[in-house]
């Protein structure tokens, strides 16, 4: 039993060492995903998902199909991206790291 609170406590770690590591990541815990979305490009699947009470696309990329995370909590870890999309400026929050709580 010992070992799985000390793997739990070692991936809360893992997410506070990223972000002392690099400025610009930001670290999110327990939000609820409104809208998750999957589609191919090339030989990756780009996952979108929405949360609860913002409005900003939360994007990542997969080599596989994930189950739907409509309705979960997830911890994120993600930095700020601008990305052009039809000759406007959008702001996206690319995910470096998604856990589900």
């Amino acid at each position: 039993m010992p070992s799985i609170i000390k793997k739990a406590l070692t991936c809360k770690n893992s997410a506070k060492n990223l972000v002392k590591k690099h400025d610009q990541l930001i670290h999110s815990e327990n939000m609820k995903v409104t809208s998750h979305v999957q589609r191919e490009c090339e030989d990756w699947i780009i996952n979108t998902i929405m949360l609860d009470n913002l409005d900003v696309p939360f994007k990542y990329k997969r080599k596989k199909l994930y189950r739907s995370l409509q309705g979960q909590r997830v911890n994120l870890t993600y930095y700020l991206e601008n990305e052009m999309i039809a000759g406007f400026s959008i702001e996206v929050m690319s995910v470096v790291r998604i856990k589900i709580s």
